[in-house]
């Protein structure tokens, strides 16, 4: 392990059981959050989903960034790091020096001085963002990108399963509530 890898095994088994244990989505992705800022030792960290109608990013999980922060607009997918959504990595070591962002004043503002963008994704389909966000410029080392690469592919599948449990769960309460009369016709 290079001296610039912040991410361990020991960080890695820690993150990936808390996705992989967790029955609460929404939970377990702030709790994802609240480990990696505490284990990386960065200013913050936040869970994006892509909305394809409306071509924008939307929070649904964060820790360590303000509310203003979070409030301050719409973020276009497509001027907001646009590259992660191509499925590539974005690495901001310094976002004073970089045309990558929508709201640089205001990541400013909030003392963020470097951005790591991962895409998250299924079925090879980018479905979202992992962002770590850090108060001094950042060097993310190529090995610690190939671990939050993994993390950001077991989020994907996270939220995917999470779907599908709640959909079938609905679907088993909807037959439940079925009137008594279709019982034969369901096997029950």
């Amino acid at each position: 392990m290079d001296k610039d890898d912040k991410i361990t095994i020991d960080i890695f088994k820690i993150v990936t059981k808390a996705v992989a244990e967790s029955d609460n989505f929404t939970m377990m992705l702030n709790h994802l959050t609240q480990l990696l800022v505490a284990t990386l030792q960065i200013k913050g960290c936040a869970v994006m989903v892509l909305n394809p109608e409306k071509e924008e990013l939307e929070f649904i999980a964060s820790f360590g960034l303000s509310t203003r922060y979070l409030s301050k607009g719409p973020i276009k997918a497509e001027k907001s790091v646009g590259c992660t959504l191509k499925g590539e990595p974005v690495l901001i070591e310094d976002i004073s020096d970089t045309g990558k962002l929508q709201y640089p004043e205001a990541a400013k503002k909030e003392g963020i001085a470097s951005i790591a963008s991962i895409p998250i994704f299924f079925m090879k389909e980018v479905i979202g963002v992992l962002r770590l966000y850090h108060r001094v410029p950042w060097k993310v080392s190529e090995r610690d990108v190939e671990s939050l690469i993994i993390l950001g592919e077991a989020i994907g599948l996270a939220m995917m399963f999470t779907r599908l449990a709640n959909t079938l769960k609905g679907m088993r309460e909807a037959i439940r509530s079925l009137p008594r009369e279709l019982d034969r016709f369901l096997g029950r």
